[in-house]
């Protein structure tokens, strides 16, 4: 009983020594809800930008499978006889196909090999799913085989090809070993010519035989509340000819033509000229996906201007659709709603129940045009909105302010918010990559937004540090800019009467083909790389609360005062409260926070991201360099006393 008393007493006496030397009393008024939360508050952006579609999340592994590279031949070596037809093809949209025949000699051979995207990434033991729409005249028999970096036959399978009309034929290949380099070769076995075209390979655990399973799980995992595709702008294009155009993304995926990606010429120093859009990611594989992430889907359309970085608004009349010549535009816009919403007994629904999907896809927003800015934007969009509010009055319309995400640049983002307020659209998309300073100084940014107008979406916003990066692919993506990104969001989330989504960009990057960065997850053709960045991203994306909650220090929201920002929520679902602190200082912070109207918060977790260096980044060969830790925290009765490390963002849970 004596030494019972004497721990109590000493516990009681360090209780008292901290709560004295605190450096910050936080207080939590739990008793009132706030606003609540919005289920797509915490998002992605999706962009097929770094080889994000063909070469990434698309799990094709041949390039150039249907032979309509401007090149006909770009991605294919070819030895014997090799010859590209377009005569009677099997897909008017994608005419061209390759005609394989004999080499004339018994010691010479016909065939030709691909390497994928940046050479094919075999895994051990895993199994590979050939296909090839192919004709000959009476009977041929071609062999696929998989060959390893190191020139040796790993699997191969020879396949019959009987009939002058066109024919889908398929072959299983096994790797024996992974390796990172492999590529696929396809021979003639025979002197009879046969016709190829569409000739494709994709790993047998490709999620729904479509996608990267590995990148799929890293899109669960961030819980994302609303999955914005596709893009950015690939919707504008360089030119209206290469815009995005959804319905050149849908129906038979082998019949989808083939669209330019603007960003393969983009920036002359990260060119990549066999940079195409094969669409066979296309509208219908991204709402598929949007349900299997649980998000809410937010496609975006061309309003019918290009890209006005490089079209300047004095060459309006050569480079945009004229206001009056909007109408084929409008109507993406309105069968865009019925192929997502629309009934099987109508074009558009019937379209996607024949895709495979009878039930509509529940689309509640949409999107016109990306980063437009000045007049030409909104008398455009004014057309959009009223067309589609005549159709669909409850479908949300989310409009932009423009790439600048201030005035600085000129008047661009007043004007743009003046032009969505006039139109009464629903959300307002802004854009800001800006350094840590920018988002350091923008927590409170939304602390005095206008509560009765369009709501805000943060559609695409990255740190980018003033610091040059050190020379590998993800040196952008530092723990600094993460740290600064959780601090901001702080902001999001204390001001989500306002703020309805918020989307990190881009998405998506290849260590061997990237043009942008910093981008939220990394990948090679074997495995992907999860970001400081996805890190503070997917605490926020699993932890979002259904309702703000105060939380003050004195009498003031806690936005950067000694290095801290903090914000609070309350979970109805699981009854519990969320607290998320960053703190960007050099030197760790004690804090007391009061939890007023809770009686006992009794045991939690907390959940930190931390690293020693600010310039500490996750590499392919190094992925945990900063990864979340979770450890249990225990409070006193309504009170949680805490330290929280220097550079570090935690959530606290209850």
């Amino acid at each position: 009983m004596k030494k019972t008393k004497k721990f109590f007493l000493l516990a009681c006496t360090v209780m008292t020594a901290f709560s004295a030397q605190a450096q910050h009393q936080f207080t939590v008024n739990a008793k009132k809800l706030g606003a609540p939360i919005q289920p797509t508050m915490y998002g992605i952006f999706f962009e097929d930008i770094n080889f994000g579609a063909d070469g990434g999340l698309y799990a094709e592994m041949v390039e150039n499978r249907s032979f309509e590279f401007p090149q006909r031949l770009m991605g294919w070596n070819t030895f014997g006889q090799v010859k590209v037809a377009d005569q009677n093809p099997a897909f008017d949209k994608n005419p061209h196909y390759v005609t394989l025949s004999d080499a004339g000699h018994r010691d010479k051979f016909t065939g030709l090999e691909n390497r994928g995207f940046f050479g094919m990434g075999l895994k051990k033991g895993m199994k590979y799913n050939f296909s090839v729409y192919a004709r000959t005249a009476g009977a041929s028999q071609i062999r696929v085989e998989l060959i390893g970096s190191d020139n040796e036959v790993m699997d191969k399978q020879s396949i019959e090809i009987k009939g002058n009309g066109w024919k889908r034929y398929t072959a299983t290949l096994t790797s024996p070993k992974t390796d990172a380099k492999g590529l696929m070769r396809v021979y003639l076995e025979n002197k009879q010519s046969v016709d190829l075209d569409h000739v494709s390979l994709f790993p047998q655990d490709a999620w729904k035989g479509l996608l990267r399973a590995d990148l799929v799980k890293d899109l669960k995992d961030l819980n994302p509340g609303v999955f914005r595709f596709p893009g950015g702008c690939i919707v504008e294009g360089t030119d209206l000819g290469s815009r995005y155009q959804w319905k050149n993304s849908v129906g038979q995926v082998e019949n989808r033509p083939l669209n330019e990606n603007r960003w393969n010429y983009t920036f002359p120093h990260r060119l990549y000229p066999n940079y195409y859009q094969t669409y066979g990611l296309g509208f219908y594989e991204f709402f598929l996906l949007s349900e299997e992430i649980g998000a809410q889907a937010l496609p975006v359309l061309s309003c019918g201007l290009a890209c006005q970085f490089q079209n300047p608004d004095e060459n309006e009349a050569q480079c945009h659709v004229a206001v009056d010549d909007l109408q084929s535009y409008i109507d993406d816009a309105l069968d865009l709603i019925e192929f997502a919403n629309g009934g099987t007994d109508t074009k558009w629904g019937k379209l996607r129940a024949d895709m495979g999907h009878p039930a509509p896809f529940n689309l509640q927003q949409i999107g016109i045009g990306n980063e437009q800015w000045g007049p030409l934007y909104p008398v455009r969009l004014e057309k959009f909105i009223k067309a589609i509010r005549a159709t669909y009055p409850k479908m949300k319309i989310v409009g932009t302010s423009g790439p600048s995400p201030d005035d600085k640049d000129g008047k661009q983002f007043t004007y743009g918010w003046e032009q969505m307020k006039k139109l009464k659209a629903d959300l307002v998309d802004e854009h800001y990559y800006r350094d840590q300073d920018w988002f350091m100084n923008n927590v409170t940014r939304y602390d005095n937004y206008d509560r009765k107008g369009p709501k805000v979406f943060a559609g695409e916003y990255a740190c980018h540090v003033k610091e040059e990066p050190a020379d590998f692919p993800t040196a952008k993506n530092v723990f600094e800019a993460a740290l600064a990104e959780a601090a901001v969001m702080t902001g999001f989330e204390r001001n989500a009467d306002i703020v309805h989504m918020a989307t990190y960009a881009p998405l998506f990057a290849h260590v061997e083909g990237w043009q942008w960065r910093p981008d939220l997850i990394w990948m090679d053709n074997l495995t992907t790389v999860r970001t400081p960045n996805y890190y503070v991203q997917q605490l926020y994306g699993q932890n979002p609360g259904t309702h703000v909650l105060s939380l003050l220090e004195g009498k003031k929201p806690v936005t950067g005062q000694d290095g801290l920002c903090a914000s609070a929520v309350y979970d109805q679902n699981t009854k519990g409260y969320i607290v998320k602190i960053t703190n960007t200082s050099a030197e760790p912070k004690d804090i007391v926070i009061t939890f007023k109207g809770v009686k006992n918060l009794g045991s939690g977790k907390v959940t930190t991201l931390h690293a020693d260096r600010m310039d500490a980044a996750n590499t392919i060969e190094k992925k945990n360099n900063v990864v979340p830790r979770t450890a249990d925290v225990q409070a006193e009765g309504n009170v949680l006393r805490a330290t929280i490390p220097a550079k570090t963002f935690a959530v606290y849970r209850f």
